[in-house]
């Protein structure tokens, strides 16, 4: 019998935002552990524009938004533990990503188990408004049930509230 709660996915949930983040950062460290030319480029980006976003609290309890990443809709699950946009290897297709086998060079642990990602840049990010441009992001091979909104993303807003009924964006 397969039982399914709310603690579980948490959990999972959780797992998988670690393990994306320790990948991007894994990524992004040279031999020496310090970080390569890509990451300060990310903090050289321009911030976010445009109008406050509010995305409602859904019934499972998350924060499911609805963003045009680099001009098309994709459904994505806001989380804040996780460092960077990570999507699902079906949303990158849709969105044109035509990634090689050899473009998925780091390994991340997914739900499922190990996953191969690549890194990415996308042109840019809205939820209701909110924009940013030129967001890191991985994108996961396998395993990832559904793509993740991140910190590459939400870190580069001048803010975001939690509460119990809704999560608001401020560019």
């Amino acid at each position: 019998m397969f039982r399914f709660d709310l603690s579980s996915v948490a959990v999972v949930g959780l797992a998988v935002a670690s393990s994306l983040s320790a990948a991007f950062w894994l990524n992004h460290l040279d031999h020496n552990g310090e970080a390569q030319a890509a990451s300060a480029y990310v903090a050289m980006a321009p911030s976010a524009s445009g109008d406050a976003a509010q995305v409602v609290r859904a019934a499972d309890g998350h924060y499911w938004a609805q963003a045009s990443i680099d001009g098309h809709a994709v459904r994505v699950l806001v989380d804040t533990g996780a460092s960077v946009v990570a999507l699902t290897r079906e949303d990158a297709l849709r969105l044109g990503l035509h990634l090689k086998p050899a473009d998925f060079d780091t390994t991340v642990t997914t739900a499922s188990g190990p996953a191969r990602a690549a890194s990415v840049e996308l042109e840019s990010v809205s939820v209701a408004g909110a924009r940013v441009e030129r967001v890191a992001a991985l994108v996961v091979e396998s395993g990832l049930p559904n793509s993740l909104l991140g910190m590459s993303y939400l870190g580069r807003l001048s803010g975001f509230q939690a509460t119990p009924a809704a999560l608001t964006l401020q560019p």
